[in-house]
């Protein structure tokens, strides 16, 4: 009798220590979402794989990463929060933070004066912006800080016979070059890269946003656990600095501050929806009182 209570013990105990053992080796999940134009996907994988195997081994977690071809695509997911860590350029990032409750961790590398330009082929009448009235323009994707909110911004006032909203930077120019539009709206780090595959000085810009504004930073959900956050930015800040190099983030500097293009982004939202019509007015319509 007593040695089958004895084995009926054992049994138990090793039931538990079982159990225990399977929690233990449950792994957590981690998607990791970034933008990434087109072909530029691959080579953006390939720049975080070594991040993605230090990460996968310090937090004992599987982790997936997952590219969004334009901002919209990523404000959609980050809005849904099914990214649990995001790479995200500074119009995404004040977006996430202030209205989708992701907290900054990390700077990203970037350009120390990334500044959103407006530009027009060289052979163009258009000197100025206010010239561009009643024209056809091209921005970028909602969630861009110089493609999209800080043109909408710096344009505010005016109307367009109609916006398009260029996938990318590089299609931008392209509809330019071709004359589907009168001028195109992009960041002047992303007109120096992609003005090389034209003739020189096949453009010109006609207006520079005169207030620059910081890079990007890696962010987190707020649905991530505080134990597990904590760890997870404990690792990233000790991140080996040759792959974080490769990921293209600064684990050892200082967060940037989004508090100017938090006010853009709201005073452009507005009028977000009437971008849309034809004519595209960038303008808030007051509404008539009724007497």
């Amino acid at each position: 009798m007593l040695l089958h209570r004895f084995l009926g013990l054992v049994i138990i105990v090793l039931m538990l220590t079982g159990c225990n053992r399977v929690k233990e080796d449950v792994l957590k999940r981690l998607i990791v979402g970034f933008v990434s134009y087109g072909a530029s996907a691959r080579s953006h994988m390939e720049n975080y794989s070594e991040l993605e195997d230090y990460l996968g081994n310090q937090l004992n977690s599987i982790i997936e990463l997952e590219p969004a071809y334009n901002e919209i695509k990523a404000l959609d997911q980050i809005a849904k929060q099914k990214w649990d860590l995001v790479f995200a350029p500074p119009g995404l990032a004040a977006n996430a933070i202030y209205y989708h409750r992701y907290e900054p961790i990390i700077p990203l590398e970037g350009v120390a004066k990334l500044r959103s330009v407006i530009v027009v082929n060289a052979d163009s009448r258009f000197q100025t912006k206010a010239e561009l009235a009643g024209e056809t323009i091209a921005l970028g994707q909602k969630g861009s800080a110089t493609g999209y909110y800080l043109p909408i911004y710096n344009l505010y006032g005016l109307s367009f016979a109609e916006v398009h909203f260029a996938p990318t930077p590089k299609t931008s120019l392209e509809w330019l070059d071709s004359q589907e539009v009168a001028a195109s709206a992009l960041s002047l780090q992303e007109f120096r890269q992609h003005r090389t595959n034209y003739k020189h000085g096949r453009f010109r810009i006609i207006d520079i946003d005169s207030r620059t504004i910081p890079p990007g930073a890696i962010l987190i959900a707020d649905k991530i656990e505080p134990e597990f956050k904590e760890q997870i930015k404990s690792t990233l800040s000790q991140t080996p600095s040759h792959i974080a190099a490769s990921a293209g983030f600064l684990p050892n500097e200082q967060l940037p501050q989004y508090e100017y293009l938090v006010d853009v982004i709201e005073r452009v939202l507005p009028i977000s929806e009437r971008i849309k019509e034809q004519p595209a007015r960038l303008y808030e319509v007051k509404q008539e009182t009724v007497n």
